[in-house]
């Protein structure tokens, strides 16, 4: 299982045990070795924003960005920092209170949506659209549906 690094804390609550129960739960579901750090991070809309310019192309705020720094992460020592995912406090709030969530869950959401990304999930295609979300649901109801 892979560790993670909270760079700085949000508004809203979160609770690292269920923070760590989703890395343990990812880590049991998907068959990548996870044996290293990411780094979480929040950021204002305008921050993210010029992120998401800048690497996507996509002159708008967004929810999350994930990066992952290698193409494999076989090597890697439980020190070295695979990734990193970076949040919008600010539009976390604003779809918690959309899709009637609390933030904390939403943010849970992301998280879980983030890290599969890392781990080269994507929803591009269909096809890959369902994988993902099959496993977003799988790890949502270990966690959250005991």
């Amino acid at each position: 299982m892979f560790s993670y690094i909270l760079n700085n804390k949000p508004e809203f609550n979160i609770n690292t045990k269920t923070i760590d129960d989703i890395f343990k739960n990812i880590s049991n579901n998907i068959s990548i070795i996870q044996k290293w750090t990411l780094n979480i991070v929040f950021m204002d809309n305008d921050s993210i924003q010029n992120l998401n310019k800048n690497y996507r192309n996509i002159d708008k705020s967004t929810d999350v960005l994930s990066f992952h720094y290698y193409d494999d992460f076989s090597d890697l020592k439980s020190e070295d920092t695979a990734g990193e995912i970076v949040l919008s406090e600010e539009k976390i709030i604003t779809q918690w209170e959309e899709f009637n969530l609390w933030s904390e869950k939403e943010f849970y959401k992301l998280l879980i949506h983030s890290i599969l990304h890392i781990l080269w999930y994507d929803h591009e295609e269909d096809h890959d659209y369902k994988i993902m979300q099959e496993k977003e649901l799988l790890i949502w109801s270990e966690v959250f549906e005991k």
